[in-house]
């Protein structure tokens, strides 16, 4: 018999947690107010970045992260492909071919960011076509098989059955790293992805990068956006470890 106590704190830590998800829009407002200071973030050369959207969003979702990106100097597009629905073949060789598509546009490697479910997305691309791809960014993505232990114990059963469902088909290759530098940006008070199940294998061109985020917040979370700038604005071929630096 379930422990009463137990299982009230578990119901209070679970709502909790969902409950404060709900601070994504907070961290939009943030990310207006912050604008000023993140127009000092460094600035790209111009290489193309397809922005990749989380399970069940469009590109809609991704518009503030796409125009920051913009701002920087980046040639930034969206994924084009509707709503994010899960990882049917199709959709991975949509991909793949609008990779192959943007690098021969603008002559040169496209680095792709990754929202959540997004992100293993990204990942498989950049082993399918590491000679297009220049770097990959994720938020808030699981980097390895679907366990148990992968998704919070805060989120809703319907999402982690709609989750594991749309990644079966890929839990078998997710653990392994792809050969490009990847950063893997993470939270510790993400309330629906396990941030330990976030961390990207350790490598000389892999890193884990924490923030303080909500989950459905990573892609617009001001701290966040911050360190995409950093990573993107890399010379391509001296890609180094990121420096944590506190905002003055």
């Amino acid at each position: 018999m379930a422990d009463p106590v137990l299982s009230t704190f578990s119901f209070i830590r679970r709502t909790f947690m969902l409950a404060a998800e709900a601070r994504a829009t907070v961290e939009l407002a943030g990310l207006a107010a912050s604008w000023g200071l993140l127009s000092m973030t460094a600035r790209g050369d111009g290489h193309p970045v397809l922005v990749v959207p989380e399970f069940l969003t469009g590109d809609i979702a991704t518009w503030p992260l796409r125009q920051f990106l913009g701002d920087r100097g980046y040639a930034v597009y969206g994924w084009d492909q509707g709503f994010n629905l899960g990882p049917r073949p199709d959709v991975m060789a949509a991909l793949q071919a609008r990779i192959a598509h943007l690098a021969d546009l603008h002559g040169t490697k496209v680095s792709l960011v990754g929202v959540s479910i997004g992100g293993i997305y990204a990942r498989e691309a950049a082993k399918s076509r590491p000679d297009a791809v220049r770097a990959v960014i994720t938020l808030g993505t699981p980097t390895r098989p679907l366990a148990d232990d992968v998704l919070s114990g805060d989120a809703p059963q319907s999402l982690i059955d709609a989750l594991r469902l749309a990644v079966e088909s890929m839990r078998d290759r997710i653990a392994k790293a792809p050969p490009v530098p990847t950063t893997a940006i993470y939270s510790r008070s993400d309330g629906l992805v396990a941030w330990r199940a976030c961390l990207e294998a350790d490598g000389p061109m892999h890193e884990s990068i924490e923030v303080f985020s909500s989950h459905l917040g990573l892609a617009h979370n001001p701290l966040s956006l911050r360190v995409i700038a950093d990573r993107l604005a890399q010379i391509e071929g001296l890609w180094k470890p990121y420096a944590q630096r506190r905002l003055a």
